[in-house]
């Protein structure tokens, strides 16, 4: 029984410092260097091709956070022929201006390192 509300105090404790560190505003700086890099990954011509109702796109999607918005994305389910044309075959599917595929769940990592766009990159405020 002792051992039993232990877990719960720690776990407890585990939860208001987590609570603590969200509500402190560090998640700003991630949220403006993701949309600088969504924003980069547009710039440069990269454009994901997916489906709302496959759980990699969902996964590519939830990794931006609401810096998705800044993505070139294509709804296949929506449009079709855009994705047929582009012979998408699989969800995800990321393609540049100039040609290049990437098929399957790439994650930021991967998508910074193809792309050469920093996850850092923060858009200037001019």
């Amino acid at each position: 029984m002792k051992k039993n509300i232990g877990i719960i105090v720690i776990m407890s404790i585990g939860i208001l410092v987590a609570i603590g560190i969200f509500s402190s505003g560090r998640g700003t700086p991630v949220a403006e260097a993701l949309s600088g890099f969504a924003k980069c990954l547009t710039a440069k011509g990269f454009k994901m091709y997916g489906a709302y109702w496959c759980l990699h796109c969902q996964n590519e999607k939830a990794a931006f956070g609401k810096a998705f918005n800044y993505v070139n994305y294509v709804e296949c389910t929506e449009k079709p022929e855009v994705c047929t044309s582009a012979g998408i075959k699989g969800f995800p599917t990321w393609i540049t201006k100039d040609g290049r595929r990437f098929e399957g769940e790439m994650g930021i990592e991967r998508l910074a390192e193809a792309s050469s766009c920093s996850v850092s990159t923060v858009e200037s405020k001019k």
